[in-house]
């Protein structure tokens, strides 16, 4: 055997190292796979923004291998999706690499080169490449066309994070939920399932196997009420996504403070945990568990019983209500629940017994409660009705009223029962007359107790009341001043009037009442170098109050075009809004012929100051522009679907997105805004009134308003947004009437990315702006039933989902000149003046 030299041994390893890269390309430091090129162990894909990193990894005393995603810059690895969970490979097979194939899907190979998983998806083409996002979320999609043919965030696994959905669609039947490790160790799937259910609404679950483990109970537009903790709902980035056309529900998560990662996680144990990585102490924080304690444990108590963790024993019956088997009870085994003790009016001859004079079935309330599962929902219904339509159905055991559900009512047994110590709902419980009557017993002795007490305090009281009076004289008066803002004045049956029943005098007199003279000096006497602005309803006044809290003067003009009906209507409807995206009515003021609106101060101002301005829109990077979208979009389903009113806001426009510190959106300027019936799908105006550029045309002509007709100026306000240029700007060239019809141009010429800002070049994300173009001229879309609801919106905003395509909008190309867009704009003004309309130019 001939002896090799060290160079003659360093020449054949650099040889063999270079055959080896030239052979198979590897992939490095890169967010892209394409066909060329190929992942093995040891190497890795990172995203764009170095947040999220794909490589191979083996769990801690595991001899299997798999593919998996991960936070990149958190040194606690927590694999937050995995591939081939349920085929691992060999942790000593070294050769696996993870590739495209030939025909357009992504394949994991062992070292033999057999396939081991593969995306299996329908691929347009085969020239495809695999992006892992800044959101985690791992896409197989076409190189030319864009088209997205797989990605991870459709399968998820035990971890649901920020930009994810789970949820299901009735009409295609995808359904996706997170499912548990078997082991920490061991990534395939487990016994425990978490996701939504097909209720209306739809409720959170876990289960074992086929048995619910845990309940969170369904979602009222805020929160799912069967979990006491209120940060767990929308403010802590949870919301629920409808869209009855598609027969489609998800929850989307979003983390608005990226400073901290949060994360959900169905865990192995069978626990849901919400973990925080704490970067003080380098490690995570679970902030919140379920089921927490053996009353969180569904059906813990059995049918008609009710957990309560702060007592001993924790499971009583429901009142009326006795043990299935006392035996049973005695030893801690509530699992057989209980039974009625007295049987209900309804369900004995009732006719003879109403003869005899037997009273009839009644409710007891009880307060605070995680209401019992497997409920009937009754939409349209208010309370009162609500619990008529259970009295008059014998088979109807409970009813609640949740503010945001509805009317919802309960038969046969009551399980899953707990009580709250915070939060919680009313359950009215039915029980015969007479379980009812030993408790009114005990109330008229409490109150012949209480009348005696009451006389000597109202004695006392007397004395007090004279030195009160004229300082309650002084309340009635300034609430006097208001009372005519409560309601419009007239209530008829007209379209401009469609208010609620629940719109009562008393609940607008909730909004503070700031004294006049306090907002003088907090104006400096509305003094010109406070002024912020004007706008439709008038001058806009920055102000210090006496706590030091800075607020935003809204003083409406004498000259306004708005005036006291969309004064009043502000107050009602902001005043009963509460949304992150939204401005905060902090109190309103009226003094004479002086109205106010005190708002909180949001010291950036409003979107257009930025956007429009050739200095401020450098400060709107691609991430905060955005950001900013999607916070107007979320103010909108809310404002649609969500709130507890639904409302039309019908002026929505760049100068009425305020910005706070963090370039967050709200949506403020609800004078014009109208509120709708829940079973309303439009309606008519004699009074169009709006910012012409923004109104729809259905609107804009013919007076018909609608939810679509916010998701038309929506659209025109995204296209602004991506753009930097107003949607009546004529600068583009002679053929383009407005913003809508460059943009067409462009995304018909397959140039979408002409219309992006300039400032945009260096923070750009291509994809995400190529969206929302595609998404803006769907919103545009001439007919209303073309254009998607805003809960379609949120959804393709947040998730790649496929995108239907536009059709060319109205007010498209047209070589114009001069002449003839003074022509046009006098034919508006004219149209206007005869429709009796209010068009506010931009």
């Amino acid at each position: 055997m001939g002896i090799i030299n060290k160079s003659n041994a360093c020449d054949f390893l650099s040889f063999s190292l270079l055959l080896y890269f030239l052979i198979f390309p590897s992939v490095c430091a890169t967010d892209t796979l394409t066909q060329s090129q190929q992942i093995l162990v040891g190497q890795n894909l990172i995203s764009a923004g170095q947040i999220f990193e794909l490589g191979f990894f083996t769990p801690s005393n595991s001899s299997k291998q798999y593919i998996g995603i991960w936070y990149k810059n958190i040194p606690d690895r927590k694999v937050v999706w995995v591939a081939n969970r349920e085929n691992p490979l060999q942790a000593t097979d070294s050769a696996s690499s993870l590739t495209i194939g030939s025909d357009g899907n992504l394949r994991l190979l062992d070292g033999k080169r057999n396939t081991v998983w593969s995306t299996n998806s329908s691929v347009q083409s085969n020239s495809t490449i695999a992006v892992l996002s800044d959101l985690g979320d791992f896409v197989l999609k076409d190189n030319v066309s864009g088209f997205i043919s797989w990605e991870s965030f459709k399968y998820p696994c035990d971890t649901f994070f920020s930009g994810m959905m789970i949820g299901m669609n009735n009409n295609t039947g995808e359904k996706r939920f997170l499912s548990s490790w078997k082991t920490d160790g061991d990534p395939s799937p487990g016994n425990f399932v978490l996701g939504l259910t097909p209720d209306r609404p739809p409720q959170i679950v876990c289960w074992n196997g086929s048995k619910t483990l845990w309940r969170g109970g369904p979602w009222d537009g805020w929160k799912f009420i069967g979990i006491p903790d209120s940060g767990q709902g929308y403010v802590n980035g949870l919301n629920l996504v409808p869209d009855n056309q598609q027969q489609s529900v998800y929850l989307s998560f979003n983390v608005y403070n990226t400073s901290a990662v949060t994360i959900i996680v169905m865990t192995p144990a069978g626990t849901v945990n919400t973990m925080v990585w704490a970067e003080e102490t380098k490690s995570w924080h679970v902030n919140w568990v379920a089921p927490a304690n053996p009353c969180d444990v569904y059906g813990y108590c059995g049918p008609n019983g009710v957990c309560n963790k702060n007592q001993s024993p924790i499971c009583e019956c429901l009142k009326g209500f006795v043990p299935n088997s006392t035996e049973d009870w005695n030893k801690g085994n509530w699992t057989g629940g209980c039974v009625r003790r007295l049987e209900l009016l309804c369900q004995k001859n009732s006719s003879s017994l109403a003869a005899a004079g037997a009273k009839n079935d009644g409710f007891w309330r009880m307060s605070g409660m995680k209401l019992p599962d497997q409920y009937d929902y009754l939409f349209n219904e208010v309370s009162s009705s609500c619990e008529q339509r259970c009295l008059s159905n014998c088979s109807c055991m409970a009813y609640a009223f949740v503010t945001g559900i509805g009317c919802m009512v309960w038969s046969g047994g009551l399980i899953d029962v707990q009580q709250f110590s915070i939060n919680g709902n009313d359950l009215f419980l039915r029980l015969a007359n007479s379980e009812l009557g030993e408790d009114r017993k005990k109330k008229r002795e409490i109150i012949i107790i209480s009348v005696t007490t009451i006389s000597v305090v109202l004695l006392l009281g007397a004395v007090i009341f004279g030195s009160c009076r004229w300082r309650a004289n002084q309340r009635v008066k300034r609430r006097n001043r208001i009372k005519g803002f409560d309601l419009p004045d007239r209530m008829d049956n007209s379209q401009d009037n469609l208010w609620g029943s629940h719109m009562i005098h008393s609940e607008s007199s909730e909004l503070p009442l700031l004294d006049f003279d306090k907002v003088l000096v907090a104006t400096n006497n509305f003094s010109s170098t406070n002024k912020l602005g004007e706008g439709g309803f008038g001058p806009v006044y920055w102000g210090k109050l006496e706590d030091g809290q800075e607020v935003a003067v809204k003083r409406l003009s004498s000259h306004s075009g708005q005036g006291s009906e969309e004064f009043k209507n502000e107050i009602i409807l902001i005043s009963k809004l509460q949304h992150r995206n939204l401005v905060r009515l902090l109190g309103c003021c009226i003094e004479g012929e002086e109205k106010l609106l005190v708002y909180e101060y949001l010291k950036n101002r409003s979107l257009d100051t930025f956007l429009f301005d050739a200095k401020n829109r450098v400060e709107l990077d691609w991430a905060k522009r955005f950001n900013i979208i999607q916070g107007i979009a979320r103010g909108l389903l809310y404002l649609h679907r969500d709130s507890c009113l639904r409302v039309i806001h019908r002026d929505l426009k760049a100068s009425n997105i305020l910005l706070d510190d963090d370039m967050n959106p709200k949506i403020s300027d609800f004078g014009l805004a109208r509120t709708f019936r829940v079973t309303q799908e439009l309606a008519n105006t004699h009074r169009v009134m709006g910012t012409f550029g923004y109104m729809s045309p259905e609107y804009a002509m013919g007076g018909l308003f609608s939810e679509k007709s916010d998701v038309f100026s929506f659209g025109v306000l995204l296209l602004e947004i991506v753009s930097g240029t107003r949607n009546t700007s004529l600068h583009y060239q002679d053929q383009y009437l407005n913003l809508l019809g460059y943009a067409w141009q462009m995304w018909n010429k397959r140039r979408a990315l002409d219309l992006m800002d300039e400032s945009l070049d260096d923070s750009l994300s291509q994809t995400e702006a190529i969206r929302c173009i595609h998404i803006g001229l769907l919103c545009v879309q001439d007919h209303v039933a073309n254009r998607p609801t805003m809960s379609a919106v949120v959804l393709m905003l947040s998730s790649e989902i496929e995108v239907p395509q536009p059709k060319q909008p109205i007010f498209t190309t047209q070589s114009l000149s001069d002449a003839d867009l003074r022509s046009q704009c006098n034919s508006i003004r004219f149209m206007s003046t005869v429709s009796k309309s209010i068009i506010e130019g931009q």
